[in-house]
């Protein structure tokens, strides 16, 4: 039935998620979730959502729950956009901010790869900036002058899949050196050791700083995601959100990503086990011969010195655990690897034992 799509979508190329199998006692450590569950408020707020209110729809203009992100980060509530995860959020900027004129958006050649997505999707011209040897992004490239402005400029921070991040002096002097583009900092792993952006939205009005509940707030499944700017890019979003679906959130999303916003405690406790199970997971991958990239984030990236890293991730399947590999040009060799729980991450370097022996 291709012959009755619309003439763009035959040549799409998908994002492909991490693998979702079925098998028996699996240890899932390629889609980056969080080993620890959501808030219990969030649990107890969402169970008390679901009532015959039901029947009607969701506040479209979600002010509780914009006003309690504007809280945590000492904004206003109309600093303040929700989507329907934070890959909803993205598309919506690209659609908002990265279609001017046929000038290209700046990225880095190794970094999520849904962004290269949303440039086919919206057909938007893009330039692909190399990371530096080390794999971190170098922040010359991206101030230096350009005989044509960029329409924007967008990179994760920590990058994924690499884990690697930039601190705020550097993201300040990028946006400062283009003040007629969108500068989009992606803050889906900046929980687990990083610096917010959000801290310089005070100074910085062409800034965008984008979260996702899925990481560190343990709501993969809710899919909530929310982005930080001043009120006029915001409003540019809600004119893009406002013609696509203006109810992205339900009733019961919306009062569990409220409930978890609001539990500090349990935010700091599962980021810092997090945290601490890295460092360890770290420690235990070197002492089986990988180099592993500097993270401050909820996986690693690294790579064995003497067997292929598409083996590794084979063999490791034939054991039921899933690592994430990338058949891609600079990272081949690399695994990424989520951070689990002290008792997930043992389990994992014991089969590595195993697996690296034969």
């Amino acid at each position: 039935m291709t012959t009755l799509w619309s003439d763009h979508i035959a040549g799409l190329t998908p994002y492909v998620p991490g693998e979702q199998a079925r098998i028996p006692n699996l240890l899932k450590l390629n889609t980056n979730e969080n080993p620890y569950g959501p808030s219990p408020k969030a649990i107890e707020a969402m169970r008390a959502a679901v009532t015959d209110d039901l029947r009607l729809y969701p506040d479209y203009q979600a002010q509780a729950l914009r006003q309690a992100v504007a809280r945590r980060y000492r904004l206003t509530a109309d600093q303040v956009f929700l989507g329907n995860g934070s890959d909803e959020v993205l598309a919506h900027v690209f659609n908002a901010f990265f279609l001017r004129g046929g000038r290209p958006l700046w990225l880095p050649d190794v970094t999520y790869s849904f962004y290269r997505t949303y440039c086919r999707f919206f057909q938007v011209p893009h330039r692909l900036i190399p990371l530096a040897d080390d794999f971190t992004l170098k922040v010359a490239d991206y101030t230096a002058v350009s005989e044509q402005e960029p329409a924007g400029i967008i990179f994760a921070n920590p990058n994924a899949p690499t884990g690697c991040a930039l601190g705020l002096d550097a993201i300040a002097a990028i946006a400062a050196a283009h003040p007629d583009s969108a500068v989009v900092v992606d803050e889906a792993y900046v929980d687990f050791g990083a610096e917010s952006a959000a801290a310089l939205l005070a100074d910085t009005p062409n800034l965008m700083v984008v979260h996702t509940l899925s990481k560190s707030r343990s709501l993969a499944g809710l899919r909530v995601g929310y982005a930080l700017a001043s009120p006029e890019l915001i409003q540019g979003l809600l004119r893009v959100k406002d013609s696509f679906n203006s109810y992205p959130l339900d009733r019961i999303a919306l009062a569990g990503a409220q409930a978890a916003i609001e539990d500090e405690a349990w935010f700091e406790r599962t980021c810092r086990a997090v945290i601490d199970a890295r460092e360890q997971l770290v420690r235990e991958l070197q002492g089986l011969g990988f180099a592993v990239l500097p993270s401050q984030a909820n996986f690693v990236f690294a790579r064995h010195r003497s067997h292929e890293a598409a083996i590794i991730a084979r063999r490791l399947r034939d054991h039921g655990i899933l690592v994430r590999h990338f058949q891609a040009p600079r990272i081949e060799q690399y695994l990424r690897i989520t951070v689990g729980t002290p008792e997930q991450c043992a389990r994992l370097c014991d089969t590595l034992k195993s697996v690296l022996s034969t």
